[in-house]
């Protein structure tokens, strides 16, 4: 995907460029003035089109406003004709009055910008519709990044033309889904009708200007066998895992921001069988489970009156109260964790949650961290007896310079040498390599050569695996 190619128009339209080699470089793009960048000269009729481009939008504004109640009670598919039909009559009395010819890319340019600021996301319209991209990133109105599926961050040529333009978008945002921004409410962080994840932040808190942050939802769940094709985890890693989630084993999958921590969840939970009852909590509902008895509950944030919140600590504990086979957190991130370490020791076996962490031995530090979060004082020597009763494996995952996501090690817990205290053993992991010429991270996924104690537990349950997926391969 050339991200350069990116101006606000949906990508099989033929963009007004300025110029340039074609790769993005020069396509129209705004200045802090919120007239084109100057970094190329634009010729007079390019500058004159870019010019009706925002003498056209500003009167189907207008237009549009003096008749605001008539249009809002259409449907949408017969508001977006009535729209696109002012909109033509617009550009061709412009047009004329201009002295502009315009041709047929021209014109379909100009509309889709217009129908994107009008009844879309602006200028971002484009990304939200491309599969490849999974993050947009607005920094402020000139300012903008993507991340694509198996590729980097990459900053785009798309540009709001100005600051009120990108407040306009969020506003729209934010009203459809129920929530409000302004000075006194400076952060949003909520979830989209299509199930993407936005996070909005306004000034005064953001000092450069608004910024706006959208992950997007995957139109379609991925399946193990997509894993292994894409080398985030090894065959003999998946079928371990497989067995894990049969035999009802509490699994923690842990990782940095973006290291695909909900991806791993979605795909573990294709192997929880479809007459268990299953409740999901979440902050904003990113979790696509494909059981029929499934129960998904998300917080909710304070009103501005400071009322009205539900906290993920409150929903985990009335899931205990629905009869649950399974309870999965899409992320513990406070006192909740003492609460999901309990409901995990108390018949909730084959419970999962994520967690932010480094490493796997980081883990068992961050969980403690938490528990001490739920206000009751425990001692150390009781959190970590709780941990290890609770906690089966933890799989953690890492997001590589390349952009490349794997899962970089699979462990178990045991009680420590001394029979004291918690010892984190590594069963499988990704062996780093360096970096081939393209500079893509090069390595192995392979088990260490350790049986985990977990493979008995899980034979007894009915859920065997073979103990050659656990021998170290020697090179």
């Amino acid at each position: 995907m050339t991200i350069g190619r990116y101006n606000g128009t949906p990508s099989h339209l033929t963009t007004l460029r300025t110029g340039g080699s074609g790769n993005g470089t020069g396509d129209l793009r705004g200045g802090k003035d919120g007239m084109p960048g100057r970094a190329q000269a634009l010729s007079a009729r390019e500058m004159a089109l870019f010019e009706l481009q925002q003498r056209i939008h500003s009167l189907l504004v207008a237009e549009l406003e003096t008749s605001k109640t008539q249009i809002d009670q259409l449907p949408p598919h017969l508001m977006r004709r009535e729209v696109e039909d002012r909109l033509q009559r617009i550009i061709d009395t412009e047009a004329h009055h201009q002295q502009i010819p315009l041709g047929k890319n021209d014109r379909l340019v100009l509309i889709a910008r217009c129908l994107a600021d009008i009844l879309g996301y602006g200028p971002i319209e484009p990304l939200l519709a491309d599969d490849n991209v999974t993050e947009i990133m607005v920094n402020g109105p000139y300012n903008v990044w993507v991340d694509q599926r198996h590729g980097r961050m990459i900053k785009t040529d798309i540009r709001f033309r100005d600051e009120q333009h990108l407040m306009r978008i969020i506003e729209r945002i934010v009203s459809q889904i129920g929530r409000r921004v302004d000075e006194a409410s400076p952060m949003v962080d909520a979830r989209l009708k299509d199930g993407s994840r936005v996070n909005i932040v306004i000034r005064p808190i953001a000092i450069d200007g608004p910024s706006l942050t959208i992950r997007k939802f995957a139109k379609k769940a991925l399946q193990p066998q997509d894993l292994v094709e894409n080398a985030t985890i090894s065959r003999e890693m998946m079928l371990f895992l497989q067995r894990c989630v049969e035999a009802r084993m509490n699994i923690i999958v842990s990782g940095g921001t973006n290291t695909g921590k909900t991806t791993i969840l979605n795909v573990l939970s294709v192997f929880i069988p479809q007459e268990q009852r299953i409740v999901t909590i979440e902050d904003a509902a990113e979790l696509q489970l494909q059981q029929e008895h499934v129960i998904r509950l998300e917080s909710r944030p304070s009103s501005v009156e400071g009322k009205h919140a539900v906290t993920i600590r409150q929903l985990v504990a009335n899931a205990l109260r629905m009869r649950p086979d399974r309870i999965i957190v899409g992320e513990c991130r406070g006192g909740e964790a003492l609460d999901m370490l309990q409901a995990m020791n108390t018949g909730h076996e084959g419970s999962m949650t994520t967690l932010h962490a480094n490493s796997a031995h980081d883990v068992l530090n961050r969980l403690e961290m938490l528990v001490l979060q739920a206000g009751i004082d425990l001692p150390e020597r009781a959190v970590k007896a709780q941990i290890l009763s609770a906690v089966d494996l933890i799989v953690q995952l890492h997001h590589f310079e390349d952009g490349s996501r794997k899962i970089a090690s699979i462990a178990e817990l045991r009680q420590g040498a001394n029979g004291d205290g918690v010892e984190v053993v590594e069963i499988f992991e990704f062996e780093r390599a360096g970096l081939d010429e393209k500079g893509r991270v090069q390595g192995r996924l392979r088990a260490t050569g350790i049986v985990p104690r977990l493979a008995e537990v899980m034979e007894q349950r009915g859920y065997p695996v073979p103990h050659t997926i656990f021998r170290r391969e020697v090179r």
